[in-house]
């Protein structure tokens, strides 16, 4: 039995819906974040020494990072599932937006979150002003121009293919469901984003895992 330790409105939401599309049972092991900091709990130390969800335990195996997590389970249990086969233009495409989701876009996501977050931790009064002047200046100039870049570029892509790997649903778009949902105000900019997120959300299995890993909206992060 696979157990996942789960943190709300995380990458962990991936590997339920990847367990789901693979109709394997697993156990759910839930944490919850910190409503202030938005901080993963500190137990979740005790059971990988960087405290981050998510985690799949697999018998006496312990994975961490969630695509390779996503990337071992395929491999482990898909079957042929899930993956194009190797050797073929969509297994290039596959392997680029595996990588892609966190090498590349997921960088402005996050630092998004961290200065849209930066005037609402503890300060003097007085630094507050300052500090909200400086977050802005640099989400106008530099963040917010980044996940422009990116989103457009997403964009383009799906015009050439219905899922991201090609004419198929594979692995990829699971992984690349958090970044375009985390910031799917962006994406309901681009009509093929838009379809994008409606035929993800539309998928049984995608709602099975909505439906046991509890309230999901990974975009909350950045409000």
């Amino acid at each position: 039995m696979l157990t996942v330790h789960h943190l709300n409105d995380s990458r962990s939401q991936r590997v339920l819906w990847l367990l789901e599309e693979l109709g394997l049972e697993y156990e759910i092991v839930p944490y919850r974040r910190d409503p202030k900091t938005l901080a993963a709990p500190a137990s979740l130390r005790a059971v990988h020494p960087l405290g981050r969800a998510p985690i799949v335990a697999d018998g006496d195996r312990t994975l961490a990072e969630s695509g390779a997590i996503v990337e071992t389970l395929v491999e482990r249990y898909g079957l042929g599932r899930l993956a194009p086969p190797a050797g073929t233009p969509e297994r290039e495409r596959y392997t680029y937006w595996m990588h892609y989701a966190e090498g590349s876009v997921m960088p402005a996501v996050v630092l998004r979150l961290i200065f849209d977050s930066l005037p609402k931790q503890p300060m003097p009064a007085l630094a507050r002003p300052v500090v909200r002047q400086l977050a802005k200046a640099v989400v106008e100039s530099f963040v917010q121009p980044q996940i422009r870049l990116h989103f457009e570029y997403m964009a383009r892509e799906l015009e050439k293919t219905t899922w991201f790997a090609g004419a198929e649903f594979t692995a990829a778009d699971i992984q690349m469901s958090f970044p375009i949902e985390a910031m799917a105000s962006a994406a309901q900019a681009h009509p093929r984003l838009r379809s994008y997120l409606e035929r993800i959300r539309e998928r049984p299995a995608y709602r099975r895992a909505v439906a046991r890993g509890g309230p999901y909206d990974p975009e909350s992060l950045n409000r």
